[in-house]
């Protein structure tokens, strides 16, 4: 299962992106799923980020935040121009995505959905997603993470 590619992980083959995988064991029920995570890497959760999607005004937004906080859901509101947020039902995000839940990369998505990326990920040379499935993250560049998605930063996250 390790080696199988993800649209994700295609999308940065192909448009040559430098990148490093890095498979991880957590079962997903585990509580505070992300620092698990994080720490199976050995790497800060802040460094560490889920991919989110929510509804805004009615339009699926994907929101990209650190595994250590939440999603401040009138901050993404206020990012993309909206009054207000709410998460999306879980069976539409996997739909709209093409991924499943615990492994909803903000690259490679079924259909083209507005991204925020927290505007904490600008402090660090490289972050940690999701690869597109449970037990897959992606590290990569912030700047290539925000070009790939045409994504705006903005401090989304609430500790």
């Amino acid at each position: 299962m390790a080696g199988r590619g993800t649209p994700a992980t295609a999308l940065l083959t192909r448009q040559r992106v430098a990148h490093t995988l890095h498979p991880y064991d957590v079962a997903p029920e585990t509580p505070n799923y992300g620092a698990e995570v994080a720490a199976a890497l050995g790497v800060a959760p802040e460094r560490v980020f889920k991919s989110l999607v929510a509804s805004v005004d009615g339009v699926l937004t994907v929101a990209v935040v650190p595994v250590t906080g939440e999603l401040d859901l009138k901050a993404l509101a206020v990012a993309v121009g909206g009054k207000r947020a709410t998460l999306a039902d879980r069976a539409l995000a996997e739909r709209t995505t093409g991924y499943v839940r615990g492994g909803i990369s903000p690259l490679g998505q079924r259909r083209a959905l507005p991204t925020v990326l927290d505007a904490s990920a600008e402090r660090f040379p490289t972050v940690y997603v999701s690869a597109g499935r449970r037990g897959l993250q992606l590290e990569l560049a912030p700047a290539d993470l925000i070009r790939l998605t045409s994504a705006t930063t903005a401090p989304v996250a609430a500790p």
